[in-house]
């Protein structure tokens, strides 16, 4: 098959030989004009010799995508569904089954892909224009893998329109309930696909919240933004004395709320805005056996960081002042931008200022269904410490 050649400056083929996904505008030369937006080209360095093979979009910034590196490999319907048996054969071979990531994206030879199980149920969400002109195919790929009760797309992202293309969601093959539960280690969670955050859970979370078992006997344990409380539920699940989980979403405690009484456990639910709470909560003198602080991403651009880096200080200082003399603190980022040795740096200097002693006991990234490719920045987003307060 033929495709349309997009030409690199010299010399910017070496980030995309040694495993680069993104090609921007500023490193390419020329493209011919048979290079439709959406369609696949042929990456060629500056002596015309082949680089890769991607998605084209001229209106982005990331004007190609990579797909594969191997000029005998092309790309149609018998493609997609080789990456995508390839990415599930893979999660099964670490164990999940029940609810994992199943396609996360450049990490799975995917860029622009995102797919979630959930149970019975499979929830995907497309980023780029290239990976859109496949979605028909992709949808019947999952079909033949999986053969679930339903495919929801949670195409709700303001991303997409970067890549011209509108925000949308539905439910493209089966039926898909308003909620569905899922077994996460011990515990029973249910999933809002159609409104919950992301593709429906933050599934990126699931190996830790199993991680935090040592830590939750006969403990008082304060979840920090809890959302639908999935690290509340386990720690009551694993011996917690109680758990308090807070968060400023309505929707989201009552979440919390289903789920436990799910689990046939006790959770106090307290709406509020953390940082007014952290403060509130530690000027009166508060302390709790284990504290977990996961907020949203505060940094969702590098001009953010620096405010960013300001809030997350302020809510892991007053978050250490609530943890006891030798208690625990689980401190989790998601913010792309705040890198994990940077994260540390805050996390120091939160120690300093509130005058605690601090140990590391345990680092934490997303789940391994959520594989961080090296070569994609953007892939390690979620970063933690498991800290022991002195």
């Amino acid at each position: 098959m033929e495709y349309g050649k997009v030409c690199l400056r010299r010399g910017e083929e070496q980030d995309i030989l040694g495993g680069g996904f993104w090609i921007f505008d500023n490193e390419i030369d020329w493209y011919d004009d048979i290079c439709p937006d959406g369609g696949v080209v042929d990456v060629v360095d500056s002596r015309m010799k082949f680089v890769a093979r991607g998605y084209f979009n001229s209106k982005s910034k990331i004007t190609v995508r990579i797909l594969t590196r191997d000029p005998a490999e092309d790309i149609d319907v018998a493609f997609f569904l080789r990456r995508i048996e390839a990415a599930w054969d893979f999660r099964k071979s670490l164990g999940f089954d029940n609810a994992c990531r199943v396609v996360f994206g450049e990490s799975d030879g995917l860029p622009g892909l995102t797919v979630d199980k959930f149970g019975d149920w499979l929830s995907f969400q497309i980023t780029s224009l290239g990976m859109e002109t496949w979605k028909d195919a992709i949808v019947q790929a999952l079909v033949s893998v999986f053969q679930p009760k339903g495919i929801y797309e949670r195409d709700d992202v303001p991303v997409r329109e970067k890549e011209g293309l509108k925000q949308q969601t539905g439910c493209v093959y089966g039926e898909v309930p308003e909620l569905v539960t899922i077994r996460e280690h011990d515990a029973w969670m249910l999933v809002d696909i159609p409104h919950g955050q992301k593709t429906g859970h933050f599934l990126d979370q699931q190996e830790n919240r199993g991680r935090i078992q040592p830590y939750c006997k006969d403990k008082t344990v304060l979840d920090l933004c809890c959302h639908t409380g999935g690290f509340a539920i386990h720690a009551a699940l694993y011996g917690a004395k109680s758990v308090e989980a807070v968060d400023v979403s309505e929707e989201a405690l009552e979440m919390v709320r289903q789920n436990a009484a799910r689990n046939g456990v006790t959770v106090e639910i307290t709406y509020a805005n953390v940082f007014d709470l952290v403060k509130e909560y530690s000027e009166a003198g508060k302390q709790y056996g284990l504290v977990i602080c996961d907020p949203p991403a505060f940094a969702k651009s590098r001009k953010a960081l620096d405010a960013a880096y300001r809030g997350y200080k302020e809510l892991n200082l007053r978050s250490m002042k609530l943890t006891a003399p030798g208690g625990i603190l689980v401190s989790c980022s998601c913010s792309q931008f705040m890198t994990p040795e940077l994260f540390l740096k805050m996390l120091k200097e939160a120690a300093m200022d509130c005058g605690r002693q601090v140990r590391l006991l345990e680092t934490l990234i997303q789940s391994r269904d959520h594989p961080a490719c090296l070569n994609a920045e953007q892939a390690l987003y979620l970063k933690g410490y498991i800290l022991q307060v002195l």
